[in-house]
């Protein structure tokens, strides 16, 4: 059964594990008592909800404790690598809240120490140029209970080695046919110690440094090196690099001394239910088009959350919630729904709108009539005010709050019984008009003009309240009812294609959605609404002035809140 679990490890003043050790070595006089933390993004592809909860740590306890956090693209493969991901890396970080004032870097920046620091490994001794295949290199790794065998290159004279890397980054040699191995231990217990490759051959033209370099660092040899030169006191990255910290402090001691040397902690990373976090995957759901881009707001990418309607301060209060540990855990995507939910409760603007349109008559309201009803722009912060909302002889209700044979417990419009309008009149349905198809067509009802809100009938208490748009004025929108994306609990640990584990239904489009002209005189793209009695929705990008486009943010059901009442009983 999958381990879900949402919760922190916190010491008794509030401290996670990684904030109580940098709290120790502040208090200690490590490097100086500096603390200088880093994001290192690859430019490979967009940010997800996973990466936030990263820099989120990075650039919070560097706030948390006044030291600085930098930002630094890893950009060491130029064959993955995009301007456009560059770009969108910056903007969802500040979306987020966060800087890096003057601190943008690029692993590219250090190209030329990091080619110095390899030749000068080479002639120590340390690293050595291999012309194997890479299947022959995997070949003689060995495993975790085996040694591996030693390249026959291995003990190639330092001359030769010198050589053959100053050829390799000339363009000499094709892709693939050498590389350049740190000379450590191929008996070493941890796999990552047995020689790994320092440098491999790349002929695509990088987009900062053009055609200068032919040979780019690996990323355990370029990472902690870089960590170095740029002053970072504190590494902190997620668990799958704990068995690489050994060889992090190994390449980084080739610089560091006892007045300063990086130093890496690990944490647990996110990971949701019913969503994927790896970038191939994301990638190549958006390269075959079975979503709509990078931001398609079904994506866990920070850009699809920001065009379905989350908000910065939901996603850190989730990140919050869910906490640093050192176990891997999987995370409800409830817990995130619930902090949507409970932010936009609080800043939302109420509106109506509805979906599935049938028209409701009137039968003893005048023709020629319209009153203004006033409705509460958002009953939890009062100050918002109100706005007025056209009530006339005909109006729209949803399709869904009518029956003609209800069961018990049924409290909408049914014949005979009374309901209330949202913020006007209560009414008695009198009949239903039908198509040859037995479809209805129009419900006929009569309003109880005592009644109206503000006045002393309203006291009168009927258990069923509907929303309501004026046909007259109404407005049409569309609709995007996003779901989540994938129809099982925990896709990664499915076998087969994950592919075919994608929900049908996560997107359904509705064309014909009324709203109130008030509504659609203001809204503007990425404004959040609640639509009474539907959930909270977004405008989208997609909207002009001929059409209004609304993304569904969140459902106003709240299952995560409901199980923890249940919890506390």
């Amino acid at each position: 059964m999958t381990e879900i679990k949402d919760e922190t490890v916190v010491n008794e003043n509030g401290l996670n594990f990684i904030e109580q050790e940098i709290k120790a070595d502040l208090e200690n006089g490590k490097n100086g008592g500096r603390l200088n933390t880093r994001f290192p993004p690859e430019p490979n592809g967009y940010l997800h909800i996973g990466h936030a909860k990263a820099f989120i740590m990075d650039f919070g306890i560097a706030e948390k404790f006044g030291g600085t956090c930098n930002l630094r693209f890893d950009d060491t493969n130029p064959q993955k690598e995009d301007t456009e991901y560059v770009e969108a890396i910056k903007r969802d970080i500040k979306w987020l809240g966060f800087d890096w004032d003057n601190r943008l870097y690029y692993a590219s920046d250090y190209f030329p120490q990091l080619f110095e620091l390899a030749k000068r490994m080479i002639r120590e001794g340390k690293a050595y140029v291999d012309e194997q295949t890479s299947e022959e290199i995997a070949s003689q790794k060995g495993t975790p209970t085996e040694p591996g065998i030693n390249s026959p290159f291995r003990d190639r004279p330092i001359e030769e080695n010198l050589d053959l890397f100053e050829r390799m980054n000339a363009g000499e040699f094709e892709e693939g046919t050498m590389v350049l191995r740190a000379k450590i231990d191929m008996s070493n217990s941890n796999m990552h110690f047995r020689d790994p490759i320092m440098y491999r051959i790349i002929k695509t033209p990088h987009w900062r440094t053009g055609d200068k370099w032919k040979v780019y660092p690996m990323y355990d040899f370029a990472h902690g090196q870089s960590d170095y030169f740029e002053g970072v006191t504190h590494s902190i990255c997620t668990l799958e690099f704990v068995p690489h910290r050994p060889l992090y402090e190994y390449f980084v001691k080739e610089l560091a001394d006892d007045t300063y040397c990086p130093r890496q902690i690990e944490f647990n990373r996110l990971n949701l239910t019913y969503t994927v976090m790896s970038k191939r995957k994301l990638l190549q759901l958006v390269k075959e088009k079975l979503v709509n881009g990078w931001d398609d707001p079904r994506m866990p990418t920070l850009c699809g959350l920001r065009r379905r309607g989350y908000t910065p301060s939901a996603i850190k209060e989730f990140i919050n919630k869910i906490g640093y540990t050192k176990y891997e855990a999987l995370n409800h995507i409830e817990l995130l729904e619930h902090s949507v939910r409970e932010d936009l409760n609080k800043t939302a603007t109420r509106v109506s709108a509805v979906q599935n349109p049938v028209k409701l008559i009137l039968t003893n309201y005048p023709e020629d009539k319209t009153e203004m009803m006033e409705m509460d722009n958002n009953p939890e912060d009062l100050s918002e005010g109100t706005h007025q909302m056209p009530f006339t002889r005909e109006l729209w209700i949803e399709r869904e709050d009518f029956m003609e044979n209800p069961p018990k417990k049924f409290f909408r419009m049914t014949p005979g019984k009374e309901v209330r309008l949202k913020g006007a009149y209560i009414v008695l349905c009198i009949g239903v008009t039908k198509d040859k198809d037995g479809n209805i067509t129009e419900i006929q009802a009569t309003y109880d003009p005592e009644t109206r809100s503000g006045l002393p009938g309203a006291d009168r208490k009927v258990k069923g309240t509907l929303h309501w748009v004026s046909v007259p004025t109404a407005v049409k929108a569309e609709v995007r009812d996003y779901d989540r994306l994938f129809a099982v609990e925990n896709p990664s640990a499915e076998e087969g294609d994950f592919r075919d584990l994608l929900n049908p239904h996560s997107l359904i489009i509705r064309q014909n959605v009324m709203i109130e002209p008030w509504l659609a005189k203001r809204a503007k793209t990425g404004e959040r609404y609640q639509f009474t009695r539907l959930g909270y929705y977004t405008v989208d990008p997609d909207s002009d002035s001929s059409r209004l486009i609304f993304n569904k943010t969140i459902g106003l059901k709240d299952t995560w809140a409901k199980e923890m009442k249940k919890s506390a009983k």
